[in-house]
């Protein structure tokens, strides 16, 4: 392709490729972090039970609480879940809204009597619980793009690395050859350049000088988001514990999950000034780079579902009747996974009027024609990638006190950590992914407090509450470090704190019960376009964000039965 005006420098970078199609750091943090979710009684009293115990959400939190039964139980527990999504950018917002139902857990404890002073009793049970939920839809617009844009951004991190058309189509490629398939090159980089979002660009003597993106001097645009992510991780749970003399509680839980994760994301860009390719009325098949406006849109389907395998080991000790402290520890999940993918770039790009070489006013809608079509990777067909992902250990400890005999105050704090990684399926470990873990997030700290008050023998008032400081780093969050994402998915999204505030009612008849809780979570996030263009500490070019805001007000009733 001959340039015919370029002012457009891109910056080469010299830091890891574009990621292939394996989960990437920002992915793996995403699909590693549950819910607080469980019954009502353990919602409402903002789950903290690590030291409490007896109740059917030990079995996912610390085992040992099942050691503080007395007799069996079964129960279930539905929830009722209102969503809303706010996304602001630049003095625009959209809010989106969706009610769903589910069932949080079903439970079952058995206990039997040992007749034994040291080990009085041993129990055993098993569950279903929804311990995460990727429910969210948000969309906006930036009316202003800055001098971003995501073809510039393609195309510095596909000159990083050194890429050229030739690396993707090859002169010899045999008729069937597929650059998705039979190239290593980033599949971004293929289906831009597919989709004249990248072109090459070439100095006098015919010598590839590197890839150009859309946006240049004078060039102005918008853009435009929607994000509609769904899925769960549910745990299917078997636990055993039993207690020492009354006094000493202890519990095993092994968990098997199912985690089903999918987002489709559309990302569209409208730049007016903007540098194309078009191809040249008087010689079919020659383009040449132009100006006019180029509008395009990206879309993108991911789906991430596996099996996975964690074991939790708790304790709990009772020195007096009125203090209990307890602390338990969550291995990581080892997840055997596979990623189903499909990635479109439809375009339509308009020569227009603009200057010349020389400084000269042009009409080059009178010289090229208009250029528009859809790009698909893999040719339309979605590709698959298996892979192993193992997610972070979790640490809690807990303590409870017992007021009176009627009222209970407790306390949690939950450690998790960052030993996240992705691996092949012949074990090899993704250790560019298991960097940027490292690069971009910390560990979390959790706070949860609980109080119940039994108003009379059988009617009961609980609070509850729960901060969750963020895991991302300040130096990511602000936008200090470039973001590697895997795929043709170049959009991301950093969480800030969550909070939960909770309450509920309880009510005991014989052995039956009933709880309803109330629960109201608050979450903001930073939505990131694509990267930033960082080189050496300093922002090259920005990133077009947006900032969601997740409210979700939850109705939790739980049923049961204890004999």
């Amino acid at each position: 392709m001959k340039v015919i005006y370029n002012t457009l420098t891109l910056a080469a970078i010299g830091v890891s490729p574009l990621l292939g199609n394996a989960q990437a750091a920002v992915d793996l943090y995403n699909l590693s972090r549950p819910d607080m979710r469980g019954t009502a009684r353990f919602m409402s009293m903002g789950g903290a039970f690590t030291a409490l115990g007896g109740d059917l959400s030990s079995l996912n939190q610390n085992p040992a609480g099942i050691g503080i039964y007395r007799s069996s139980e079964v129960g279930f527990t539905l929830n009722l879940d209102f969503q809303s999504s706010k996304a602001e950018a630049q003095g625009l917002s959209s809010t989106d809204d969706q009610t769903k139902f589910s069932f949080n857990n079903f439970g079952y404890i058995g206990t039997i009597r040992l007749n034994s002073e040291s080990c009085p009793t041993f129990s055993w049970g098993a569950s279903y619980a929804r311990v995460q939920s990727f429910d969210r839809v948000f969309r906006g617009g930036i009316r202003n793009l800055g001098g971003a844009s995501l073809s510039n951004y393609v195309a510095a991190m596909t000159n990083s690395e050194g890429w050229t058309p030739a690396d993707m189509f090859p002169s010899n490629a045999p008729s069937n050859y597929n650059p998705y398939m039979d190239s290593q090159a980033p599949w971004l980089s293929i289906l831009s350049y597919q989709g004249y979002a990248i072109n090459d660009t070439y100095d006098e003597d015919g010598n590839f000088t590197g890839f150009q993106g859309l946006m240049g001097d004078d060039t102005s645009g918008s853009a435009s988001f929607q994000v509609r992510e769904k899925g769960y991780v549910d745990e299917y749970s078997i636990n055993f514990g039993g207690n020492i003399y009354n006094t000493v509680y202890w519990g095993i839980g092994f968990g098997i999950t199912d985690i089903n994760y999918t987002q489709q994301a559309f990302y569209e860009e409208n730049l007016s000034d903007a540098y194309i390719a078009a191809e040249s009325k008087a010689e079919e098949g020659a383009y040449d780079m132009v100006r006019g406006s180029a509008d395009y849109r990206l879309t993108n389907y991911l789906n991430s579902n596996g099996t996975g395998f964690n074991v939790k080991l708790g304790v709990i000790v009772k020195p007096i009747n009125e203090l209990r402290i307890g602390f338990a520890v969550h291995t990581p999940t080892w997840y055997q996974m596979t990623d189903t993918y499909w990635g479109a770039l439809g375009y339509d790009y308009r020569p227009g009027m603009g200057l010349d070489p020389d400084g000269v006013s042009v009409d080059y809608a009178n010289g090229y024609l208009d250029n528009t079509g859809v790009a698909q990777t893999n040719y339309g067909v979605s590709e698959y990638t298996d892979y192993n992902m193992r997610t972070p250990w979790r640490m809690m400890v807990g303590i409870a006190g017992v007021i009176g005999g009627q009222g209970i105050l407790s306390m949690d704090y939950e450690y998790r950590g960052t030993n996240m990684q992705t691996s092949g399926v012949d074990g090899y470990v993704y250790e560019d992914v298991k960097a940027d873990v490292k690069q971009y997030f910390k560990g979390t700290n959790i706070v949860r407090l609980g109080a119940e008050y039994r108003v009379t023998p059988q009617f009961s008032l609980r609070l509850g509450y729960s901060y969750e400081w963020t895991g991302v780093k300040q130096q990511a969050a602000n936008d200090g470090l470039n973001i590697w994402t895997a795929g043709t998915l170049p959009s991301y999204m950093f969480d800030n704190d969550t909070q939960y505030i909770t309450a509920g009612l309880g009510y005991r008849y014989g052995g039956f019960y009933a709880d309803l809780a109330y629960v109201n979570r608050r979450r903001e996030s930073t939505w990131h376009a694509f990267s930033p263009i960082v080189v050496q500490e300093t922002i090259d070019q920005g990133s077009p964000a947006a900032k969601v805001t997740d409210t979700r007000n939850q109705v939790v009733l739980s049923l049961g039965y204890k004999f």
